[in-house]
């Protein structure tokens, strides 16, 4: 039965067809039911389903539960499902995200960048949360996240890296060179306060910007830092 989405849930929804398209091709054992909605004109989500026998729910109950503001005429329910950190690769490290849309935006960034390992330090934003999953565009499926209760939590399960915070009071990051020979993990504060000063005893770097604006959205700052990893 379709309900409102809760954090302690172990279901979570994919809202749009692009979305639901992603669950499908990349999560298909975590798929529970394809919803939609008579007023939907993509088959391709259904012929989808039905090839992986995913069960397909007509009607317009479970939107107006679940989306009733938007436009949105297709749903995939799914089972939430863990991943690990990939050791061996580059890692984006959130501390504390607040911001569902800044979470999915940063996820979706990641899988294009080829950084999709994130660490995501607590309290912060639920990844699998509606609003966040909508936000990747689907890319939280194809991604590896993991939650943490504290930044040394982080560092005692992946040790030997190094660590580049992002803080207004570092170094320039224009400067800032990478080695392939290395493993990065990537850290960036909370939309609101950024990281804590005890960050810049690792060597903290800045994006350098004009005078005009105070600081730049994390998910526009996290992206500009993963495609220069991305080059090297």
């Amino acid at each position: 039965m379709v309900k409102r989405y809760k954090k302690e849930d172990n279901i979570s929804y994919a809202l749009g067809a692009t979305v639901a398209m992603e669950l499908l091709n990349n999560r298909p054992e975590c798929v529970r039911t394809v919803y939609i909605s008579p007023k939907s004109d993509v088959d391709a989500v259904a012929k989808k389903a039905r090839e992986l026998g995913v069960n397909i729910v007509e009607g317009d109950k479970a939107f107006n539960i679940l989306s009733p503001k938007e436009n949105c005429f297709v749903i995939g329910e799914f089972d939430k499902f863990d991943t690990r950190l990939d050791e061996d690769k580059n890692h984006v490290v959130l501390v504390n995200p607040s911001n569902a849309g800044n979470l999915g935006t940063v996820i979706r960034a990641a899988l294009a960048f080829d950084c999709g390992n994130i660490a995501v330090i607590r309290p912060a934003v639920d990844y699998f949360d509606p609003k966040t999953v909508r936000a990747s565009m689907g890319a939280v499926f194809s991604v590896n996240v993991m939650m943490f209760d504290s930044f040394e939590d982080y560092e005692k399960s992946f040790p030997n890296r190094v660590i580049v915070p992002f803080m207004l009071s570092g170094e320039p990051f224009g400067k800032k060179s990478f080695s392939r020979d290395k493993r990065y993990s990537l850290v960036f504060g909370n939309e609101a306060t950024g990281l804590p000063k005890e960050f810049e005893k690792y060597g903290a770097v800045r994006i350098e910007q004009s005078d005009k604006v105070d600081s730049l959205n994390l998910s526009v700052a996290a992206s500009i830092a993963m495609y220069k990893l991305s080059v090297v």
